[in-house]
């Protein structure tokens, strides 16, 4: 069951969960900007320079922390985020390696497509 903040245990952590919340591009970049930091380094929520309100960067990080990929810790009036690296290794050896080499994309898809269709 999970915890009074919505983190799973290790062994309620589910695939599909992690999938989920790892199929939008802005919470796989949360996760990239984690792994880059030290195991256990904690970020505040507002680091990853994301340009989102407050609300939709709170519902990323709700679903990033009830799959269990990482945990929110109140620190003060702040809270910060860390990467349950070795929790996500154990469950899913290699995902967390996969996620670190997938390439950025540098245009959108709609306007790599509209760039396409003018340079014609």
């Amino acid at each position: 069951m999970p915890d009074d903040q919505g983190h799973p245990e290790l062994g309620e952590i589910e695939l599909g969960k992690v999938l989920t919340a790892l199929a939008d591009p802005t919470r796989r970049r949360v996760i990239k900007a984690l792994l880059e930091d030290e195991e256990g380094a904690e970020r505040h929520c507002t680091s990853f320079g994301l340009q989102l309100s407050k609300a939709t960067r709170s519902h990323h990080f709700r679903v990033l922390r009830e799959a269990g990929l990482i945990r929110q810790v109140d620190r003060g009036n702040s809270r910060m985020a860390q990467l349950r690296r070795s929790d996500i290794e154990q469950c899913f050896p290699g995902l967390l390696g996969l996620i670190q080499q997938e390439k950025e994309l540098a245009v959108p898809r709609a306007e790599e497509e509209a760039s396409s269709t003018t340079s014609v």
